[in-house]
């Protein structure tokens, strides 16, 4: 950091398994990839292309590139996954994956219904070549999937290969894990902490109020997902407790004035 302040969280240093920060880019430039990471690059774990866009970004080899020379993980979105395996070409998606050297992989099920055994095929298939990340939850916010469910769900795929579960809420923060408004499922998270460890959860989490709140259940160390590019350096002070949201959260009461 640029100075000594007393009484900051300890975070976990990179390369990390635990308190990652992953960024969603939906379309960056090379040159935005580039200006993005000369301010944010310590404090990303891993991005991931959203959604589709892999299949329409211009240069994409280069981008991924651009990244990696920064040491930074890049990975597909989940819904490219299933579009590829919607038609039928999973080999075509395993193959793509090799060829552009991407070993971080997300198996999803968000916008097609995949039999969970099935999924978890997949995971197992997957692990020969690269680092899984599987998410668990539903696109469609009519979709409520119940406590017990989810912790069954993110269990079978951890013992499956995953590295990480993700729980689902879209790049809006509107389903999944928190209702229409963006508010979060309270209960149902802290369900799942009492069977999930924390350490292997991913909360897609895009609404400040949404980090605010996993922080301050979890604490700085918590995995946060879908994080935008331009929200990287004010996650991190929230997470150091140098934002008013959480000024006061990591302070020894005793020793202040």
């Amino acid at each position: 950091m640029n100075f000594n302040l007393q009484q900051i969280p300890e975070r976990n240093t990179k390369p990390r398994r635990h308190g990652i920060t992953m960024v969603m880019d939906k379309g960056l430039s090379i040159t935005e990839v580039h200006h993005f990471m000369s301010v944010a690059s310590p404090h990303v774990d891993v991005v991931k292309l959203g959604f589709g866009t892999s299949f329409v970004t211009p240069n994409l080899r280069e981008k991924i590139e651009a990244y990696k020379s920064y040491n930074i993980p890049v990975y597909f979105g989940g819904t490219l996954f299933e579009a590829f395996l919607i038609r039928n070409q999973f080999d075509d998606y395993v193959a793509v994956c090799k060829d552009y050297g991407i070993e971080y992989m997300e198996v999803s099920d968000g916008s097609i219904d995949i039999p969970h055994a099935e999924k978890c095929g997949y995971i197992e298939k997957l692990t020969k070549y690269g680092t899984i990340l599987s998410e668990v939850g539903s696109k469609d916010a009519a979709h409520i999937i119940p406590p017990y469910k989810w912790i069954e769900l993110m269990r079978a795929e951890l013992a499956a290969g995953s590295t990480y579960v993700i729980a689902e809420a879209r790049e809006a923060g509107n389903v999944g894990i928190y209702r229409g408004s963006g508010e979060v499922r309270e209960g149902l998270v802290q369900e799942i902490l009492t069977q999930i460890p924390e350490e292997r959860i991913i909360w897609e989490a895009p609404q400040k109020g949404q980090q605010l709140y996993f922080i301050e259940l979890v604490g700085a160390n918590v995995n946060l997902g879908n994080i935008a590019p331009n929200e990287v350096i004010p996650l991190e002070t929230m997470r150091l407790g140098l934002r008013g949201d959480t000024f006061h959260l990591f302070l020894d009461k005793e020793t202040i004035q």
